[in-house]
């Protein structure tokens, strides 16, 4: 096994830090894409992709992003959960990746829900 280098060092402390950071509650939102066989017979994955993709672009590290299965409403995915400190989370359905940007942009960033896409508000919560 090769040994490990200060980069690789400093790359592993960047990780556990932002691990800690998404653990310990200081995240300004939490995005949940539902990734059940019906969400990914939808397009769920390039959703979850593009998202992933356009959050490491921007260096977001205060954004978490987790999945869970089918949210029961499979003529309506794919879909997300987006959850900001002291608000109700919004659910989002019909989603394409071109459209979780949005809400990405205007959503998380900005505070403004996208109406377009939103299903409902305040109907969950994390513990």
């Amino acid at each position: 096994m090769p040994r490990l280098s200060i980069e690789d060092l400093k790359r592993i402390r960047d990780d556990a830090r932002h691990t800690m950071t998404l653990r310990s509650g200081t995240a300004r939102a939490k995005i949940t894409v539902h990734l059940g066989t019906c969400g990914i017979s939808a397009g769920a994955r390039d959703v979850m992709s593009a998202l992933l993709k356009e959050i490491e672009k921007q260096q977001l590290s205060d954004v978490i992003v987790t999945t869970s299965g089918c949210a029961g409403l499979c003529s309506r995915e794919p879909m997300a959960t987006v959850e900001l400190a002291g608000q109700p989370p919004v659910k989002y359905v019909d989603l394409k990746p071109d459209r979780m940007l949005r809400v990405l942009r205007e959503h998380v960033l900005e505070g403004k829900i996208v109406t377009d896409f939103a299903l409902a508000s305040g109907c969950e919560t994390t513990g």
